[in-house]
């Protein structure tokens, strides 16, 4: 189950926001039935890139065996 403050991983490319599969984000909101939630993605500075309600469908938790990777970010 996925709330509040929890570090997800995007299923699918979003273009129109720059963002690819894979891509790291923080959820700040958790709407009721748990089938949407509010996603902060923010740059190596801290600085957001997007903020988006996203699917339940188009995230996945960040599974405890795995590693980040950085990646060059151009805002579309």
């Amino acid at each position: 189950m996925i709330g509040e403050l929890d570090t997800i991983v995007l299923t699918h490319d979003i273009n129109e926001h720059g963002l690819e599969r894979g891509d790291v984000g923080a959820v700040v909101h958790c709407y009721p039935g748990g089938n949407a939630f509010e996603v902060e993605f923010v740059t190596g500075e801290g600085s957001t890139a997007a903020v988006l309600t996203l699917a339940a469908s188009g995230i996945r938790p960040m599974g405890k065996g795995e590693i980040l990777h950085a990646r060059e970010f151009t805002a579309a």
